[in-house]
């Protein structure tokens, strides 16, 4: 029987005290290197204005969600885009653009707006349209979106009407900024006969031509208190 010598060990490698100090000095580097990375995200930046603040009133959502600038992205029912020609206004709109959510409006607010936004500007404020005249489509849509966001039709109510109900529907509505502009209209707007309806929106104007020499009426909490979200057509004060 033939005896088999076993293979000779492998020379064990010899390292030097400075390469032993290099290899250390490599590896923490590599530990830091990988920590400061940042974790990757898959969601990408959201407009801020795309819920509905304020679009963004009862017919707009408030802040949060109907950012008063709220713009119709969504699409009606599964049929067609909502855009401009439903009132969707772009950011920064003056009140002298000829766009629907403008025109359509009811021309005794239009022209209320404008002397406003004149006068204001000659004092410095920039009056800009964050939404106007909607389309039933459009109003629909906002209404779906806030009761998601809220969670019941109820609490949806005290920021956004019905296509039935809506002042921005009937052209008679506008939400208006920023908040210095709104600022100077609860300050001078009834002289042009322009008021607050909702306590809860300080961005929608109504025209209410008595104001100017009795005042603006006394304001609703929110839309829930008003007579004509319920249809009453004769309830406008």
């Amino acid at each position: 029987m033939r005896t088999i010598n076993p293979a000779p060990p492998a020379p064990r490698s010899r390292r030097t005290p400075a390469a032993l100090a290099l290899a250390t000095a490599a590896l923490a580097a590599c530990v830091t290197a990988c920590q400061s990375q940042p974790a990757s995200s898959s969601f990408a930046a959201t407009d801020p204005h795309t819920t509905p603040p304020a679009s963004q009133h009862a017919d707009t959502a408030h802040p949060s969600p109907h950012s008063p600038s709220s713009r119709p992205s969504a699409r009606d029912a599964g049929s067609r885009p909502l855009g401009r020609a439903d009132g969707a206004v772009p950011s920064g709109t003056l009140l002298t653009a000829e766009i629907p959510a403008l025109t359509h409006l009811d021309p005794a607010l239009r022209s209320a707006l404008r002397r406003a936004a004149a006068d204001a500007a000659r004092s410095g404020v920039t009056i800009v349209l964050n939404s106007g005249w909607r389309s039933p489509a459009y109003q629909d849509d906002l209404l779906r979106k806030a009761i998601s966001q809220y969670g019941s039709q109820e609490e949806a109510a005290r920021w956004v009407a019905t296509s039935d109900t809506s002042p921005h529907v009937a052209g008679k509505a506008a939400d208006l900024g920023p908040s210095t502009a709104t600022s100077w209209l609860s300050r001078h707007g009834e002289s042009y006969g322009l008021c607050q309806i909702y306590r809860n929106e300080p961005w929608h104007y109504e025209l209410r031509p008595e104001a100017a020499t009795k005042g603006c009426p006394a304001m609703y909490a929110d839309p829930t208190e008003d007579p004509r979200m319920s249809g009453d057509a004769h309830a406008d004060r």
